[in-house]
């Protein structure tokens, strides 16, 4: 299992938070999702078949796209 920690720029309210948890708790492989409105971090947790590359694609699909990555796990 992978898990992956980074900052959403784009993240501004509740809304946005719940958006993303929902979004990618839908994506096939993703085990856990949690988003902070106040630090704009998410943390992913997945297995296969999802990949961060699935993970960017769709957080950049909804407009949240990933920018800095603050850990790896």
């Amino acid at each position: 299992m992978t898990s992956k920690t980074f900052t959403v720029p784009n993240i501004s309210c509740g809304h946005c938070t719940h958006t993303i948890e929902m979004e990618l708790s839908e994506l096939e492989g993703v085990v856990s999702v949690k988003a902070d409105q106040a630090t704009k971090q998410v943390t992913v947790e997945w297995q296969e078949p999802a990949t961060w590359e699935k993970i960017q694609a769709l957080l950049t699909e909804i407009n949240y796209p990933p920018e800095g990555l603050i850990q790896v796990n």
